[in-house]
């Protein structure tokens, strides 16, 4: 995978990794304070009560052990009892108020992330988006998201009560024999240390190479299902099955590593709890031997034996959960830190375009990883209304030139203003929110066409969404649809033709109503009926503009005022249609009887 490998390469090599996603997550929890406070409130209530349990219990023993009738402790024995009752019910009550708040956080906690992260996502270079799977993003998303549910119930629910109710315990036996309490907190800092090491310096590498497989196989089966037309096309079912099977294979074997290594880390947990017990127990038949210890004191140490066990055995699974949420967090946070290629200023001007005027000024340009600059010192201007074709080779720097203009890139040098206003100065969204853009491939949104006409106006009345489709030519095959404007066009559009997509993106538009208009060779791949149907309606499109037409195919740019030829990124022409084919040694002269032999 070309990008999300990577990035979680360098995020597992992030020497504070653990910390960061740990500083992440709860920096996440401060910004709702509400139902944090309610979780912590009522897991340390529940943490309380279990601990003073035990002492309840030891003390009943203590009074039961004697005769009721004799010992007249018979009072302090139901007190007992019923503050074991109250301490039942309180523990139930502060579990149900922890559940409820940590529902609340974790869900706008991860609503919180999921937002942001998409927006961080939007906003990422064309070339991040054009060397990263799709498929590969949304599971780095959705994963991470639900690690952040796994990490909030095993923090705030299991491990922070476990660790809580441990050091009370501990101060609680200290109190009683400071010996047992100095023994149990030696051998749970020896226990927890054994438990994290074990989890991080084993478990952890191989979880996080099992991830990075689960991320490629997404990216493998939404490459495949996005390009099942093609698939069809050259019956590749089962070489698309068998490509698949390889990747799965991998992350299998991975998966199976991972958890080969988790059951072999509880196990050995579970033996050291094992002995943990016993040692305890041992010391406390060691205490009665010595008539240190009473039958109600046995108990007490027994029954608190067992429930230091239990809160063991579980923080050495909740350390491995964490981790392993940490690790599924990990292509998060690396996408988190990914910055976009192109920043806006930290404070940008208001932008409108009122006239449409463009310049370039000195503009040099070069594609990253490339050898080569696409533009050096590049200087012209287009008059404001003017309609300007852009031909030349392919890689001549026609698509680089209308891309700089939508600020997709950073320059390496130089500036671009649209009606005196350097664009580096604007907002980027404001900015291509002035410019309608017409391509050779439309994308449509697998939404309604309706929906889609409107994408560049969403406050349009239907009215207006019906008029623009009519300018189009678009509206005579919509009323054949069963649903009409509410007709869903399936995943890219796949359910039109291409020259039905290219109405519905004229459509757009003319209902965005721009001052500056781009033509992406919009008719090269249609037939002659679509053309034609095409073409009409970018000449309505095309008054009142400045427009911009990329050509391949020199017929449609007859017509137009001017012609810029470009040339390893330079404009070794520029003129007119006329003045250009008058030129027997021009480039656009040799481009045009090619195609017209």
């Amino acid at each position: 995978m070309p990008s999300s490998s990577s990035d979680a390469g360098r995020a597992a090599r992030g020497p504070n990794l653990f910390v960061d996603v740990l500083k992440f997550v709860m920096r996440r929890w401060l910004e709702f304070p509400r139902p944090l406070a309610v979780t912590l409130a009522g897991v340390m209530l529940a943490t309380v009560l279990d601990v003073l349990m035990p002492v309840l219990a030891g003390r009943l023993v203590s009074d039961v052990a004697q005769p009721a009738a004799d010992s007249g402790l018979s009072r302090d024995a139901l007190w007992m009892l019923a503050g074991m009752a109250a301490c039942g019910i309180g523990n139930v009550l502060g579990k149900r108020a922890a559940y409820l708040g940590i529902t609340h956080l974790s869900t706008r906690v991860m609503q919180k992330i999921a937002v942001q992260a998409f927006a961080h996502v939007q906003r990422l270079s064309t070339d991040w988006h054009a060397n990263t799977f799709a498929g590969s993003t949304v599971r780095r998303l959705t994963r991470g998201m639900w690690a952040v549910d796994m990490l909030d119930d095993t923090l705030l629910l299991m491990l922070i009560p476990e660790v809580c109710l441990l050091l009370l315990t501990t101060v609680v036996l200290a109190w009683h024999w400071l010996f047992m309490g100095l023994l149990l907190g030696v051998l749970s800092v020896v226990f927890i240390t054994c438990s994290s090491l074990l989890t991080l310096r084993y478990v952890a590498p191989s979880a996080r190479e099992a991830n990075q497989w689960d991320s490629k196989m997404g990216a493998a089966l939404a490459d495949s299902i996005t390009c099942n037309a093609v698939v069809k096309a050259f019956g590749a079912e089962e070489r698309e099955e068998a490509r698949l099977m390889q990747v799965v294979s991998e992350w299998k074997k991975q998966t199976c590593h991972t958890w080969t290594r988790g059951t072999n880390s509880a196990t050995i947990q579970n033996l050291m709890v094992t002995a943990l017990r016993l040692v305890l127990a041992g010391a406390a038949v060691w205490l009665w031997l010595g008539g240190k210890a009473g039958p109600g004191d046995l108990a007490y140490v027994l029954t608190m034996t067992f429930l230091v066990q239990g809160y063991l055995r579980d923080i050495g699974q909740q350390v491995s959960v964490v981790q392993r949420s940490v690790n599924e967090m990990e292509e998060l946070i690396a996408l988190w830190r990914t910055e976009p290629g192109v920043k806006d200023l930290p404070v940008v001007q208001p932008f409108a375009i009122r006239e449409g005027e463009i310049r370039f000024e000195h503009v040099s340009f070069q594609y990253p990883g490339q050898a080569r600059p696409i533009f050096s010192d590049l200087t012209l201007s287009i008059a404001p209304g003017s309609r300007v074709g852009l031909v030349g080779p392919s890689g001549s720097g026609k698509s680089t030139f209308t891309k700089l203009l939508q600020r997709l890139y950073p320059l390496n040098g130089g500036r671009i203003l649209i009606d005196g206003v350097d664009i580096a100065t604007v907002s980027q969204s404001r900015l291509r929110s002035e410019i309608a853009i017409v391509q050779q491939e439309p994308t449509l949104f697998h939404r309604s066409l309706a929906e889609n006409i409107a994408y560049g106006r969403p406050d349009a009345t239907q009215a207006e969404i019906e008029e623009a489709a009519r300018l189009a030519n678009a509206s005579d095959f919509i009323s054949r649809l069963p649903e009409g404007y509410n007709t869903l066009v399936g995943e890219r559009g796949v359910k039109l033709s291409g020259g039905e997509r290219q109405r519905v993106a004229i459509a757009r538009a003319f209902l965005a109503d721009n001052p500056i208009l781009v033509l992406d060779e919009a008719t090269a791949s249609l037939d002659s009926e679509s053309e034609s149907l095409v073409q009409d309606a970018m000449q309505r499109l095309m008054e009142g503009r400045t427009v911009i037409v990329i050509a391949h195919r020199l017929a449609t740019v007859v017509d137009l005022d001017r012609i810029l030829v470009f040339e390893r990124g330079q404009v070794v022409e520029d003129a007119s249609h006329a003045e250009l084919v008058q030129k027997p040694d021009g480039l656009y002269r040799r481009l045009y009887d090619l195609q017209a032999l």
